[in-house]
Protein backbone atom coordinates (compact mmCIF):
# COMPACT_ATOMS: atom_id res chain seq x y z
CA UNK A 1 0.00 0.00 0.00
CA UNK A 2 1.27 3.84 -0.92
CA UNK A 3 1.81 6.02 1.78
CA UNK A 4 -1.18 6.49 4.46
CA UNK A 5 -2.50 10.34 4.21
CA UNK A 6 -1.85 11.71 7.53
CA UNK A 7 -4.22 13.86 10.15
CA UNK A 8 -7.19 12.10 8.60
CA UNK A 9 -10.00 11.19 10.49
CA UNK A 10 -10.75 6.96 10.39
CA UNK A 11 -14.49 5.65 11.38
CA UNK A 12 -14.58 1.92 11.56
CA UNK A 13 -17.98 0.00 11.95
CA UNK A 14 -18.74 -3.12 12.07
CA UNK A 15 -22.39 -5.08 12.80
CA UNK A 16 -24.55 -8.29 11.37
CA UNK A 17 -26.46 -7.52 8.87
CA UNK A 18 -29.41 -5.55 8.65
CA UNK A 19 -28.40 -3.43 11.88
CA UNK A 20 -28.26 -0.10 10.19
CA UNK A 21 -24.73 0.32 9.88
CA UNK A 22 -25.07 1.60 6.13
CA UNK A 23 -27.37 3.89 6.56
CA UNK A 24 -25.35 5.27 9.71
CA UNK A 25 -22.33 5.36 7.80
CA UNK A 26 -23.70 7.19 4.70
CA UNK A 27 -25.22 9.36 7.60
CA UNK A 28 -21.74 10.37 9.60
CA UNK A 29 -19.45 10.49 5.92
CA UNK A 30 -21.67 13.35 4.65
CA UNK A 31 -21.88 15.08 8.45
CA UNK A 32 -18.06 14.93 8.56
CA UNK A 33 -17.11 15.04 4.83
CA UNK A 34 -15.39 10.78 4.83
CA UNK A 35 -15.15 8.48 2.30
CA UNK A 36 -17.73 5.84 2.62
CA UNK A 37 -17.46 2.14 2.31
CA UNK A 38 -19.73 -0.52 2.70
CA UNK A 39 -17.37 -3.02 2.73
CA UNK A 40 -19.79 -5.68 2.42
CA UNK A 41 -20.34 -5.25 -1.07
CA UNK A 42 -16.98 -5.85 -2.12
CA UNK A 43 -17.80 -9.41 -1.61
CA UNK A 44 -20.82 -9.04 -2.99
CA UNK A 45 -19.45 -7.58 -5.85
CA UNK A 46 -17.21 -11.15 -6.68
CA UNK A 47 -19.94 -13.21 -5.50
CA UNK A 48 -22.08 -11.29 -8.47
CA UNK A 49 -19.50 -12.37 -10.56
CA UNK A 50 -19.27 -15.86 -9.61
CA UNK A 51 -23.35 -16.16 -9.52
CA UNK A 52 -23.75 -14.61 -13.40
CA UNK A 53 -20.25 -15.92 -14.89
CA UNK A 54 -18.91 -18.84 -13.18
CA UNK A 55 -16.86 -20.05 -16.25
CA UNK A 56 -15.20 -16.95 -15.78
CA UNK A 57 -14.55 -17.30 -11.49
CA UNK A 58 -11.07 -17.65 -10.70
CA UNK A 59 -8.37 -15.78 -8.65
CA UNK A 60 -6.48 -14.05 -11.79
CA UNK A 61 -9.90 -12.72 -13.20
CA UNK A 62 -10.69 -11.57 -10.23
CA UNK A 63 -7.80 -9.90 -9.20
CA UNK A 64 -7.95 -8.13 -12.39
CA UNK A 65 -11.22 -7.17 -11.86
CA UNK A 66 -10.57 -5.59 -8.11
CA UNK A 67 -7.83 -3.93 -10.05
CA UNK A 68 -10.37 -2.04 -12.22
CA UNK A 69 -13.24 -1.65 -9.23
CA UNK A 70 -14.48 1.98 -8.59
CA UNK A 71 -17.04 3.25 -6.14
CA UNK A 72 -19.55 2.99 -9.27
CA UNK A 73 -19.26 -0.41 -9.27
CA UNK A 74 -20.75 -0.94 -5.96
CA UNK A 75 -23.70 0.61 -6.89
CA UNK A 76 -25.45 -1.50 -9.14
CA UNK A 77 -28.90 -2.65 -7.78
CA UNK A 78 -28.20 -6.44 -8.30
CA UNK A 79 -25.81 -6.55 -5.79
CA UNK A 80 -28.61 -6.41 -3.35
CA UNK A 81 -29.84 -9.56 -4.56
CA UNK A 82 -30.91 -11.99 -1.63
CA UNK A 83 -28.66 -14.97 -3.23
CA UNK A 84 -26.05 -12.76 -4.17
CA UNK A 85 -25.73 -11.82 -0.61
CA UNK A 86 -25.36 -16.12 0.41
CA UNK A 87 -22.76 -16.14 -1.96
CA UNK A 88 -21.23 -13.06 -0.45
CA UNK A 89 -20.88 -14.53 3.00
CA UNK A 90 -19.63 -18.17 1.78
CA UNK A 91 -16.66 -16.76 -0.24
CA UNK A 92 -15.66 -13.93 2.16
CA UNK A 93 -13.96 -17.23 3.78
CA UNK A 94 -11.66 -17.81 1.23
CA UNK A 95 -8.46 -16.64 2.36
CA UNK A 96 -6.90 -15.50 -1.29
CA UNK A 97 -10.23 -13.43 -2.35
CA UNK A 98 -10.35 -11.66 1.34
CA UNK A 99 -7.10 -10.74 0.65
CA UNK A 100 -7.52 -9.12 -2.81
CA UNK A 101 -11.01 -7.46 -0.91
CA UNK A 102 -8.40 -6.04 2.04
CA UNK A 103 -6.35 -4.44 -0.39
CA UNK A 104 -9.30 -2.27 -2.02
CA UNK A 105 -10.71 -1.21 1.72
CA UNK A 106 -7.78 -0.67 2.94
CA UNK A 107 -6.99 2.28 -0.07
CA UNK A 108 -10.27 3.84 0.95
CA UNK A 109 -9.58 3.77 4.29
CA UNK A 110 -6.14 5.42 4.32
CA UNK A 111 -5.78 6.88 1.44
CA UNK A 112 -9.17 8.57 0.10
CA UNK A 113 -9.32 11.30 -2.64
CA UNK A 114 -8.11 14.41 -0.64
CA UNK A 115 -11.67 16.22 -1.04
CA UNK A 116 -12.33 14.14 2.08
CA UNK A 117 -10.89 14.48 5.34
CA UNK A 118 -10.85 11.14 6.22
CA UNK A 119 -12.90 7.55 5.76
CA UNK A 120 -15.88 5.38 7.16
CA UNK A 121 -15.83 2.03 6.51
CA UNK A 122 -18.64 -0.55 7.75
CA UNK A 123 -18.87 -4.41 7.75
CA UNK A 124 -17.90 -7.34 9.41
CA UNK A 125 -14.13 -7.10 10.48
CA UNK A 126 -13.31 -3.47 9.96
CA UNK A 127 -12.33 -2.29 13.49
CA UNK A 128 -10.16 -6.12 14.42
CA UNK A 129 -8.50 -6.16 11.05
CA UNK A 130 -8.73 -3.41 8.06
CA UNK A 131 -8.81 -0.38 10.40
CA UNK A 132 -7.90 -1.54 14.05
CA UNK A 133 -6.39 2.20 14.51
CA UNK A 134 -9.21 4.30 13.97
CA UNK A 135 -10.00 7.25 15.59
CA UNK A 136 -13.30 6.14 16.30
CA UNK A 137 -14.50 2.18 16.45
CA UNK A 138 -18.80 1.39 16.42
CA UNK A 139 -19.97 -2.16 16.74
CA UNK A 140 -23.92 -1.56 15.43
CA UNK A 141 -26.29 -3.88 15.96
CA UNK A 142 -30.00 -4.92 16.62
CA UNK A 143 -32.55 -7.79 17.13
CA UNK A 144 -32.80 -10.35 14.59
CA UNK A 145 -36.62 -9.28 13.66
CA UNK A 146 -35.71 -6.30 13.38
CA UNK A 147 -33.18 -6.34 11.38
CA UNK A 148 -35.10 -9.01 9.38
CA UNK A 149 -37.83 -6.21 9.12
CA UNK A 150 -35.76 -3.24 8.31
CA UNK A 151 -33.84 -4.75 5.57
CA UNK A 152 -37.35 -6.96 4.11
CA UNK A 153 -38.71 -2.99 3.41
CA UNK A 154 -35.33 -1.74 1.71
CA UNK A 155 -35.47 -4.60 -0.68
CA UNK A 156 -39.45 -3.79 -0.73
CA UNK A 157 -38.74 -0.93 -1.97
CA UNK A 158 -35.85 -1.28 -4.63
CA UNK A 159 -38.27 -3.99 -5.99
CA UNK A 160 -36.88 -7.14 -5.47
CA UNK A 161 -39.64 -9.69 -5.35
CA UNK A 162 -38.60 -11.50 -1.97
CA UNK A 163 -40.91 -12.85 1.06
CA UNK A 164 -40.17 -11.58 4.48
CA UNK A 165 -39.43 -15.37 5.50
CA UNK A 166 -36.86 -15.56 3.27
CA UNK A 167 -35.12 -12.18 4.42
CA UNK A 168 -35.39 -13.92 8.12
CA UNK A 169 -33.99 -16.64 7.15
CA UNK A 170 -30.97 -15.35 5.10
CA UNK A 171 -30.24 -13.02 7.83
CA UNK A 172 -30.07 -15.93 10.20
CA UNK A 173 -27.46 -18.17 7.77
CA UNK A 174 -25.77 -15.38 7.69
CA UNK A 175 -24.96 -14.28 11.27
CA UNK A 176 -24.28 -17.88 11.79
CA UNK A 177 -21.45 -17.68 8.67
CA UNK A 178 -20.14 -14.69 9.92
CA UNK A 179 -19.86 -15.22 13.58
CA UNK A 180 -18.65 -19.23 12.74
CA UNK A 181 -16.19 -18.73 10.07
CA UNK A 182 -12.35 -19.01 11.48
CA UNK A 183 -11.20 -15.61 9.23
CA UNK A 184 -12.03 -12.83 10.64
CA UNK A 185 -15.18 -13.78 12.29
CA UNK A 186 -17.91 -10.97 13.44
CA UNK A 187 -17.00 -10.10 16.49
CA UNK A 188 -17.07 -7.10 18.74
CA UNK A 189 -13.63 -5.67 20.12
CA UNK A 190 -12.89 -4.36 23.18
CA UNK A 191 -12.27 -0.61 22.03
CA UNK A 192 -15.48 -0.63 19.81
CA UNK A 193 -18.60 0.92 21.57
CA UNK A 194 -21.75 -0.77 21.34
CA UNK A 195 -24.90 0.88 19.67
CA UNK A 196 -28.27 -1.06 19.80
CA UNK A 197 -30.42 0.03 17.44
CA UNK A 198 -33.44 -2.38 17.81
CA UNK A 199 -35.35 0.92 19.16
CA UNK A 200 -34.05 3.85 17.79
CA UNK A 201 -35.26 5.66 14.59
CA UNK A 202 -32.35 6.21 11.91
CA UNK A 203 -32.27 10.23 13.16
CA UNK A 204 -31.98 9.34 17.13
CA UNK A 205 -29.56 6.66 16.11
CA UNK A 206 -27.00 9.50 13.78
CA UNK A 207 -27.44 11.70 16.79
CA UNK A 208 -26.17 9.14 19.62
CA UNK A 209 -23.43 7.97 17.41
CA UNK A 210 -22.58 11.93 16.16
CA UNK A 211 -21.98 12.85 20.10
CA UNK A 212 -19.38 9.63 20.53
CA UNK A 213 -18.20 11.25 17.56
CA UNK A 214 -17.28 14.54 18.61
CA UNK A 215 -16.24 13.60 21.89
CA UNK A 216 -13.43 11.23 20.47
CA UNK A 217 -12.51 13.63 18.05
CA UNK A 218 -12.36 16.05 20.59
CA UNK A 219 -9.93 14.16 22.69
CA UNK A 220 -7.70 13.35 19.76
CA UNK A 221 -7.43 17.10 18.52
CA UNK A 222 -9.28 16.77 15.39
CA UNK A 223 -11.92 18.71 16.43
Amino acid sequence: MKLKRKNIIKIAIDSPAGAGAGTQAKLISKHYNLMQLDTGKCYRYIAYIKNNNPTKYNYKYIRYKMKKLTMKSLKNKKLLNDKVATTASIIAKDKKIRKLVHSFQLKCAYNPPKKYSGSCLDGRDICSVIVPDAEVKLFITANLRTRATRRYKELKKKNVNISFKEVLKSIKNRDKSDINRKLSPLKKTKDSILINSSNLSIRSCFLKIKKIIDRKLKINGNL
